[in-house]
């Protein structure tokens, strides 16, 4: 997870005007104390709890527009925390926090009426842009302006991770999202795959720097596919997108 706060793009606010409310729930205090600095950077309302039944009873007094869930807790699991929650607010957006490779709990989460999840490690900023959107089209708040990122024909949602090639809908998974969205928002510039690396992955892959190449393709396959191309590659620096030619 990096420690860098999400840079703050646009305010959200309740439809009385006042700050967003997020729960977060999470026993390990350092990564719960600061995903709630990195929420209220963004101008919310933050309460966190370090268990299932404190985090029951701070949804029933805070009303939260969204919760922040892990999966694992000392004293119940996520899913029954959610089921009870739900009970009181069965509205009440929420985003599970799993294990990297616990694919299991984010069926399981999913399945059990969660809306979305993130694995740890993971970025800051990718939590806040998946809270945006879940809370945007839960209608509980609005943003006074759009996140929208354009290349030509093509659009990203930073809020709702939507992505579109004049106007067709394209799925993204996490990662390719990631790495969609840092090209677009150095639109002609040559990116290297250190850059790359440092930037979606967070850390360096040492040798494994082809996995930048195995992504791009992935992306290719989804963007460029039947289409003018839109992402370049420049032999021995890196790589770009621009506008069809």
């Amino acid at each position: 997870m990096t420690a860098t706060a999400p840079q703050r793009r646009t305010e959200m606010l309740r439809p009385d005007g006042s700050p967003v409310r997020v729960l977060v729930v999470d026993d390990e205090a350092a990564l719960s104390e600061l995903l709630s600095m990195a929420l209220r950077y963004e101008g919310w309302e933050v309460r966190s709890c370090a268990d299932g039944a404190g985090a029951v009873r701070t949804a029933r007094r805070f009303r939260p527009d969204a919760v922040v869930l892990d999966v694992m807790l000392p004293d119940m699991d996520g899913l029954a925390v959610l089921g009870r929650v739900r009970g009181e607010l069965p509205d009440v957006p929420v985003l599970f926090l799993t294990a990297k490779d616990a694919v299991e709990d984010r069926i399981a989460g999913l399945t059990a009426g969660g809306d979305d999840y993130v694995t740890k490690p993971f970025s800051l900023e990718e939590v806040v842009a998946r809270l945006r959107g879940l809370i945007r089209r839960s209608g509980a708040a609005a943003a006074r302006s759009e996140s929208l990122l354009a290349v030509g024909d093509l659009t990203l949602d930073e809020d709702s991770h939507e992505v579109a090639r004049a106007g067709e809908s394209i799925h993204l998974t996490a990662t390719e999202f990631e790495l969609l969205r840092y090209l677009m928002r150095n639109p002609r510039r040559v990116l290297s795959k250190a850059q790359i690396l440092d930037r979606v992955w967070n850390y360096d892959f040492g040798g494994q720097a082809n996995v930048v190449e195995l992504y791009i393709s992935y992306l290719r396959r989804k963007i460029d596919a039947g289409r003018a191309p839109m992402i370049h590659t420049r032999r021995g620096a890196g790589y770009l997108i621009r506008p069809a030619e």
